[in-house]
């Protein structure tokens, strides 16, 4: 099976930074179109944007940990472990506007070949290892593409990675994306995550 280890092997975190729209073209250009905007209002230059994933060994079993829309992936065994709107809680009464966070054993990322500056060892402490996989389950179901936390960024897939990182006591500021280029929804994650430790 893809994704399922020969033999065992150490524990591991491995972070992959995918051009947003890796694979489509439509979400690629409507990435430039945000970014084109966002840059203009916050007065820089333009950046190449980025989403990220992982893929997570641990005794003997890959895992791919990808948040994606709902009905892209057709597997029912694709480790689904949260499901949750995009754009508004309204329009996730619909299957065609939710997401969903996937802990995949034995899975793959799609565009992975596309990643730039990747893969990046994140860590291989078992128990850290170990730890992520565990905190993906508490991951908050947050609206995709809202600042509902008041973190001054939108929750995505980004935000997701970068929170389960942060809670699991990662060096966060060692973790970044390409030179050049921005993860949208990032900061979000770390702000989730420092809020959370405070209390």
């Amino acid at each position: 099976m893809e994704g399922v280890l020969d033999e065992p092997a150490g524990a591991s975190v491995d972070l992959f930074w995918l051009p947003l729209g890796a694979g489509g073209h439509v979400v690629r250009w409507c990435g430039r179109l945000y970014e084109e905007g966002s840059a203009r209002r916050h007065h820089r230059a333009a950046a190449d944007l980025y989403h990220c994933a992982l893929m997570i060994s641990l005794e003997g079993v890959a895992y791919a940990v990808e948040m994606g829309p709902v009905w892209n992936v057709e597997d029912t065994d694709r480790g689904v472990l949260a499901e949750g709107p995009v754009g508004s809680r309204w329009l996730g009464r619909f299957r065609a506007f939710r997401y969903e966070m996937r802990v995949w054993p034995g899975g793959f990322i799609p565009d992975i070949a596309e990643a730039v500056g990747s893969p990046l060892r994140t860590t291989d402490d078992p128990q850290r290892v170990a730890a992520v996989v565990e905190v993906l389950r508490a991951l908050p179901v947050l609206t995709w593409g809202r600042d509902e936390l008041s973190a001054g960024e939108m929750w995505n897939s980004n935000s997701a990675v970068a929170w389960a990182l942060a809670r699991t006591g990662h060096d966060m500021e060692a973790i970044g994306p390409p030179a050049g280029g921005r993860a949208p929804g990032w900061a979000a994650g770390l702000v989730l995550a420092d809020r959370q430790a405070r209390t």
